[in-house]
């Protein structure tokens, strides 16, 4: 063999790998960015009852026991306390990875209270603020020592924590 065609050889050789290497590089990049984008992307559940948008508001004071059965459908469980009162429990959780526990995001329970002529009386809407049981539709922490002690453990069976 020549030196001309030894010296072509080595050239030819030496572009080859350096494609290769190139290739392989690229894969390794688009590999990285793959499993990158895959961790970023996390997992969100929801158990429970889910509140139809505007659901709440198709409910007003006075209205029939028949209609909130319409419109928020059947309850989580009943509850008689001076009344009856229909009980829709739910939780949202998510968590960022696979394979990592899952964090409570949101609980709620939105009661609907009954007067003894079976019409809305009132609604709340049930959720944790700073670690307390709390009304996001009146603003208001409850206070009643009947209603407190039937939310309470509803809160605590929830919370897998």
């Amino acid at each position: 063999m020549t030196t001309t065609n030894q010296t072509s050889l080595r050239a030819t050789t030496r572009r080859g790998l350096h494609a290769r290497w190139r290739v392989l590089r690229m894969l390794a990049a688009a590999t990285l960015v793959g499993a990158a984008l895959a961790g970023c992307t996390g997992e969100q559940f929801q158990k429970g009852y889910i509140l139809p948008p505007g659901a709440l508001e198709q409910i007003p004071i006075g209205a029939s026991q028949d209609q909130v059965l319409i419109v928020m459908g059947t309850p989580s469980t009943v509850a008689t306390l001076d009344g009856e009162v229909f009980y829709y429990i739910s939780q949202r959780s998510e968590r960022p990875v696979a394979f990592m526990n899952q964090k409570v995001v949101d609980q709620r329970v939105i009661a609907v209270y009954f007067d003894k002529n079976r019409r809305v009386r009132r609604l709340a809407n049930y959720g944790l603020q700073d670690g307390k049981i709390f009304d996001f539709i009146s603003r208001t922490t409850p206070t009643s020592g009947q209603e407190m002690s039937y939310l309470t453990p509803l809160f605590k069976l929830l919370s897998f924590n």
